[in-house]
Order: C-alpha cells, then sequence, then structure tokens
C-alpha cells in the first residue's frame, strides 16, 4: 500500500509534542480538544506524537481530544518507537512499545509509524534490534499501515539507510529556512537525497522548535518591512510548506493562537512567490550573522543528564539576553537551575551531544555558561 499525496490536500500536521499545560504540568486536555476541533474543522486530519513525548502523556492526550471524540475516518495518526527510550534495553521492549502506543492512543492501528530520531549515535540499535524487519511484520499484521523513519543526521548515513533500506515508505526531516543551508542539519541535502529515492517527505521542526517563532530583532525587522502582515512563525511554516513532495509539515502549536495562526497560514495556501523568497533570503542572511544558540527545546539532551542539568533552558536565557539589553540573565539563570543541576556541573560525559539533533556543541557551550553562575 503506497502512500497517496493527494488523500490529504490540507498539508499542516498538529505535532503533540509541545502541548499547552496546566500549572501542575499536566497537559491541558481541554485545550487540546478546542485546538482539535478548530483542525479538524479547517481539513487537517495528520496528527503526530511518540511513544516518548511527555513520558506517554502525549499519545494519552491524544487519545482524549480526537480518538474518543471523532470517528476513525476523520484522522490519520503517526507515533514512534524509540530504541534510547528509559527502560528499552532490549529487542524485545523496543517491540513492545507499538502495542503501549496503540492502548495510550485508542486509534485502533497506526497510520504512519516512524524509528524515532535516527542519527549517528544509535542507528545500530535499531539494526541491531532488528525494527527495520520488524515494522515490516507490523504492517502485514495491519497494525500499522505505513512506516518510515524520522531523521537527524549528515546526508552520508541518510544515503547508507535509504540504499539498505529501500522499502522505507516515507522519511521525517527537518526542514526550515534557517537550517536549509545548515551543514550541521544539512537541510537541503537530505532532503535531495529522499527525491532521489521517491520518498515523500514529513517536515518537522518547520518552526524550529518555536525558535523562528520569536527570531532575533535583525530578523524581525526584515518581516515587518516586507509589509505583508504576517507572524514570523507564519513567514517560516509558509517556507517550509511551498517545498513539494510533501506528506505533511508538522507545527507543534502550544495554544489556540499559535493553532489559528497556522490554520490561517495554510488554508488556501500557496507558495511564497518570487518577492517572497528575497524577504527570506534576507531573513536568513540576517540569521547568519547571528551568534546565539540555535537550540530547539527538545530536550532530548536532559533525559539522560547524570547531573540533571537543565539545558535548554539555560540556552534560552542566553539566547534572550542576546534579544534583550534589559534582560536579568543572572536572576533568570538562577530560576531555571533552581534545584536542578547548573552548567559548572557538567562532567563532559557526552550523552547530551549523542543526542542533540541540532548536533550543537552542548559541553563547549555549557562551559561558557558558568559565567552566570554568580
Amino acid at each position: 500500500m503506497s502512500i497517496d499525496l493527494s488523500s490529504n490536500p490540507f498539508h499542516l500536521g498538529f505535532g503533540l509534542m509541545r502541548l499547552p499545560k496546566n500549572a501542575d504540568g499536566s497537559i491541558d486536555v481541554p485545550q487540546v480538544c478546542e485546538m482539535t476541533d478548530r483542525f479538524i474543522a479547517a481539513g487537517g486530519a495528520y496528527f503526530d506524537t511518540a511513544y516518548v513525548y511527555d513520558g506517554g502523556e502525549s499519545e494519552k492526550a491524544f487519545k482524549a481530544a480526537v480518538a474518543d471524540r471523532y470517528p476513525r475516518s476523520a484522522y490519520t495518526v503517526a507515533t514512534k518507537v524509540n530504541v534510547m527510550a528509559a527502560g528499552c534495553t532490549e529487542a524485545e521492549s523496543a517491540k513492545k512499545q507499538i502495542f503501549t502506543s496503540l492502548e495510550r492512543t485508542g486509534a485502533g492501528y497506526i497510520d504512519y509509524y516512524l524509528l524515532h530520531a535516527i542519527q549517528r549515535g544509535n542507528y545500530q540499535k535499531y539494526e541491531a534490534y532488528g525494527m527495520w524487519d520488524y515494522v515490516k511484520e507490523l504492517k502485514k499484521k495491519g497494525l500499522i499501515r505505513h512506516w518510515g523513519f524520522s531523521f537527524h543526521a549528515d546526508p552520508e548515513l541518510l544515503e547508507e539507510l535509504l540504499a539498505a533500506h529501500p522499502d522505507a515508505e516515507f522519511v521525517q526531516l527537518q526542514i526550515n529556512y534557517a537550517d536549509w543551508e545548515n551543514p550541521g542539519v544539512a537541510s537541503r541535502r537530505n532532503y535531495e537525497i529522499c527525491q532521489a529515492h521517491g520518498k515523500p517527505v514529513v517536515i518537522m521542526e518547520p518552526v524550529k522548535g518555536g525558535v523562528l517563532a520569536d527570531p532575533i530583532p535583525e530578523v524581525k525587522e526584515v518581516f515587518e518591512q516586507s509589509g505583508k502582515g504576517w507572524s514570523c512563525a507564519s513567514w517560516a511554516l509558509r517556507y517550509a510548506a511551498g517545498i513539494g513532495n510533501l506528506l505533511a509539515v508538522l507545527s507543534g502549536m502550544s495554544d489556540l493562537s499559535q493553532m489559528d495562526d497556522n490554520l490561517r497560514t495554510m488554508q488556501g495556501f500557496k507558495p511564497l512567490n518570487e518577492e517572497e523568497q528575497a524577504v527570506i533570503q534576507r531573513a536568513q542572511e540576517a540569521l547568519n550573522n547571528d551568534k546565539s544558540i540555535p537550540c530547539t527545546a527538545c530536550h532530548y539532551c536532559t533525559e539522560g543528564c547524570p547531573m540533571g542539568i537543565p539545558i535548554p533552558e539555560i540556552f534560552n536565557v542566553v539566547n534572550r539576553k542576546r534579544g534583550s539589553a534589559a534582560f536579568r540573565t543572572v536572576r533568570e539563570y538562577n530560576i531555571v537551575t533552581q534545584g536542578k543541576g547548573r552548567a559548572g556541573d557538567c562532567v563532559a560525559c557526552g550523552q547530551c551531544e549523542s543526542v542533540c539533533p541540532q548536533h550543537l556543541e552542548i559541553i563547549r557551550l555549557l562551559r561558557k555558561c558558568r559565567t552566570l553562575e554568580q
């Protein structure tokens, strides 16, 4: 069963990685329900979650907001198996994740099942656990409809994987205007490899984890001078959605206002014209001149940190200082590290760098952040 890209002309996908939260840290399910209602009413159908998102609470929120409230024909759902998840120590535990995901989501079957966050530090574990063959077994049994993988590594590895596994049906890539020519992410080259292999693409991080929704002042100025009146997030989403051969463009929406802005962007969507592409090019040039830390706050780095260092939060403090001369950096640093590890506690074990999708030199960056410890 091949993927019919024409079956869902509305390409916005509802990413469930950064859902709205209550004061106690739990997911605000009523707001997720309202976001879901607006999404489906506008023509949306693609929901993206994962076994590891919010410790499983993301999949449960999907059940409460979608599976329990809509007929199965109203939506498609993507979720993922992760061999680096807590407690996943052998092939058996990795292969059991699908059954947990089916129970949590209540979907009956998974439309799009992915090997999650493949990169240099973990791809051999997927091979050792036999996960490539396993997903094909799941498809034969009817537990999943399509399978692919999400990818955070170099073009050479992508070529190797697609050559070894030519029956992979799609690939999920990080693509946005900041990373199109970024050698660490290699969005363009990875996209071109997928096209050469005939693989449709799911775009993740089109707004780079929110970084491009609230970019540095120089980028904001570029968009404001265009006279379009679009939000910064809308510019980023339009850029990504204009790339062809797409299954979905995921946006990890955290509140109703983000949902509404994305729906305005994608309804009646038209790719950027030549003049608008020139605006994006000026924004790219402004970003290239910036020296802030391109962290997307995915938190993969914190899950295995032996010192409990809130790495994304520390980097966010540094970046916010870059955006505002009045920002009280030390005070904010003390707040985000209260009761947790601090930059100076880093033991340079390298766990964080091995899983960072942005391939950041986290150890070096944390050393620089020690100046905030007063």
